[in-house]
């Protein structure tokens, strides 16, 4: 028997309604850049003068991820575009930290490089979520497995003297009895500074504009690097012991200025359990090693309640500095970047408004656009 065909005609889909238009279009484009961000660059801005003369506050800089392979979510109950917290406000979570998923590198086009501008979670943030402690940049100085040493500011990467960043900057105290006018200041490209009355000015500025500046008639005496002894303005030395340096023991006997030597951990480098390695790295052991139960006493380890007398590293660790080195917070001070911190590398500055000038001289033209050496 033959059956008939019947071509009915499909009903024209009902239209979408503008509202539906511009939900769909929102969707879209949340999802879109939330893959951008996650996976190739993501905007930052720099909001501290730590690496000044190189990266200035005010920059807007856009960093790559895929350089060193982006990460996948630890955090997945997150608003989109957001980080940690409501943009406009200090404390209102944009995040729940009810799952907590394995994370994961994808496969990068390099590896960090020593002297790479990085941008990495801040590690001491212990109370957040790996991926959603804040955001740092500073320049690798130490790459897994380096031997690191300040000496009188100087600094030395296994027994070599290191790359000096062309704006390099350090404090210095300008001894003056007179008032020094923002535009001298301006023309020796200082921005950071404090006037103490009677005293002079403490200010963070690069060694070949402190040379000029030595010749001026109202310029007393110029000093590096100042501590105060007993009221009066010396430079820092090596009997100047800084409680806040790493590994924060006064048995180092270390400052910002004379400071290891100290060793950077690899993955797969093998440690012998004793004190003096306890001292270094225990609070790695801790905090960064992924290990359910670790118990550090009298110079022993425990591991999951049983003791071991070595450890291997798990993965690679970096050690981060700032440009402006008497002006930043870096890993002289909480130690060492695990790398599944690192978040990517800065590769150039698209926008600069300088916070303290007003209207259309805001903009730093001559930095936009400018690559991150």
């Amino acid at each position: 028997m033959k059956i008939p065909f019947f071509n009915k005609k499909k009903k024209p889909a009902k239209p979408k309604s503008k509202v539906r238009e511009w939900v769909d279009a929102l969707v879209f484009a949340v999802i879109a850049a939330t893959l951008i961000r996650w996976a190739t660059l993501e905007a930052f801005v720099i909001p501290t003068p730590s690496m000044e003369g190189t990266l200035l506050v005010g920059d807007y800089l856009f960093v790559s991820k895929l350089h060193y392979g982006p990460r996948t979510p630890r955090t997945p109950l997150q608003l989109p575009l957001t980080h940690r917290r409501f943009y406009g406000t200090e404390d209102v979570p944009a995040y729940l930290d009810w799952i907590q998923l394995p994370q994961f590198r994808l496969p990068g086009f390099s590896e960090v490089k020593r002297n790479d501008a990085v941008v990495f979670n801040y590690p001491e943030e212990l109370q957040y979520p790996l991926d959603l402690r804040e955001y740092y940049i500073k320049r690798c100085v130490g790459l897994p497995g380096d031997k690191l040493q300040v000496k009188n500011s100087e600094l030395f990467i296994n027994d070599e003297k290191a790359f000096v960043p062309e704006n390099i900057q350090f404090s210095y105290f300008i001894k003056t009895d007179q008032t020094i006018r923002d535009r001298v200041f301006e023309e020796y490209n200082i921005w950071d500074k404090m006037y103490e009355p009677g005293y002079g000015y403490r200010v963070h500025a690069e060694p070949e504009e402190i040379e000029k500046m030595k010749s001026l008639p109202f310029v007393d005496d110029i000093i590096f690097s100042p501590t105060y002894k007993n009221g009066e303005i010396l430079s820092t030395d090596s009997s100047d012991v800084d409680p806040a340096t790493f590994p924060k023991t006064p048995e180092t006997s270390w400052n910002k200025d004379f400071y290891g030597p100290i060793e950077v951990p690899k993955e797969g480098q093998t440690i012998k359990v004793n004190h003096q390695n306890l001292l270094m790295y225990g609070d790695v052991l801790r905090y960064y090693e992924h290990l359910e139960d670790v118990q550090i006493k009298n110079d022993k380890l425990f591991i999951d309640g049983q003791e071991v007398t070595e450890y291997t590293f798990s993965q690679d660790y970096f050690f981060m500095m700032g440009d402006n080195r008497h002006n930043s917070w870096d890993s002289r001070f909480w130690g060492f970047v695990p790398k599944d911190h690192v978040v990517g590398k800065a590769l150039f500055i698209w926008m600069s408004m300088d916070p303290n000038e007003s209207f259309f001289s805001k903009i730093r033209w001559e930095r936009l656009f400018s690559g991150i050496n």
